[in-house]
């Protein structure tokens, strides 16, 4: 997901029974030894974080066939025809990480799309906009300082590429992959630049939705965005001041909690990735109570239309 307080709380809203119902009729997970599946067919990961997001793509996959790996359900079959493996990675970073680390052992991946709804951080942007981003970083990889007479002490051996929030200053990760002597430090991991050329491709064929199901519409019409910083971290924000600093440290649009921790295993593994993130909420920066909740379905389904026209167009090859 991008940013979910409790599965509990969420579920609660039609969507999400809804998409349960889809996910559980569409197909039955054939249980599998962990290390016995290899699906040779070369395939589109498609990711999202909860059911919710992932009930509309699950429900137009053709020829749909679920294998269970470690408890995680793959489902593969065609999308836009093109040969995908659907998947959840589970809410937050770690669960990210996990899952498709998961996916890429045991299917022939050739690119990662992660499709689902985020929170803006952008004060340019509004409920309903579809945010693909140029680059991702973890933003809650963090020193927590000493406090001392003078402000915050820290710690030498990190290095602090931003400005800090309070007692918290941003650090980057460290990363292997293939070929490399060392691990590399670095804060951002670039999206795939063929992928991003068609995404502004396939951003013109693409109708958003601007009312929900129980006809609650948005007072702006819904765009989509290509380009920018987005940040992700195990958190879920709904406070001004923090998404602020975000906006203001990192430049960032649109803030999550999976895509960066899934750009950073792409990176690893050497595999293109793209996220098309959609937003529910503004992370504290709208009037009133967080409207999350009553905006999800929308999001999901403005993401899901931006996934299925990014099909759509991709070449055969990468």
């Amino acid at each position: 997901m991008t940013r979910l307080k409790s599965m509990p709380r969420a579920v609660r809203i039609p969507i999400a029974g809804i998409a349960v119902a889809l996910l559980i009729a569409a197909v039955s997970p054939a249980p599998a030894d962990a290390h016995a599946i290899r699906d040779e067919t070369p395939r589109i990961a498609v990711v999202s974080a909860f059911a919710p997001e992932m009930a509309i793509l699950q429900g137009e996959l053709e020829g749909a066939t679920a294998q269970s790996v470690n408890g995680v359900a793959f489902t593969t079959g065609t999308l836009e025809g093109r040969d995908v493996v659907l998947f959840l990675s589970g809410i937050s970073v770690v669960n990210a990480a996990m899952t498709v680390q998961l996916a890429l052992n045991h299917f022939d991946i050739e690119r990662i799309v992660f499709s689902g709804i985020a929170g803006g951080v952008d004060p340019g942007l509004n409920i309903g906009d579809v945010v693909i981003a140029d680059r991702w970083g973890q933003y809650l990889e963090m020193l927590f300082a000493r406090e001392v007479e003078d402000g915050w002490m820290t710690m030498p051996f990190f290095e602090y590429p931003y400005a800090n929030f309070g007692m918290m200053f941003p650090r980057s990760v460290t990363v292997l992959r293939t070929g490399a002597e060392a691990p590399e430090t670095r804060f951002w991991f670039s999206v795939d630049e063929s992928l991003l050329a068609v995404a502004r491709h396939a951003a013109n064929d693409v109708t958003l939705a601007h009312c929900t199901a129980e006809d609650r519409c948005l007072e702006e019409a819904p765009r989509i965005v290509v380009g920018g910083s987005g940040v992700s971290g195990g958190a879920f924000i709904d406070n001004a001041a923090f998404r602020t600093w975000a906006f203001e440290t990192f430049g960032a649009r649109v803030l999550d909690m999976e895509s960066a921790a899934v750009a950073h295993v792409a990176y690893a593994n050497d595999v293109p990735f793209l996220a098309v993130r959609s937003l529910a909420d503004l992370a504290g920066g709208g009037e009133g109570a967080n409207q999350m909740e009553v905006f999800m379905g929308l999001a999901a389904g403005n993401a899901a239309a931006v996934v299925k026209a990014l099909l759509r167009a991709m070449p055969d090859e990468h």
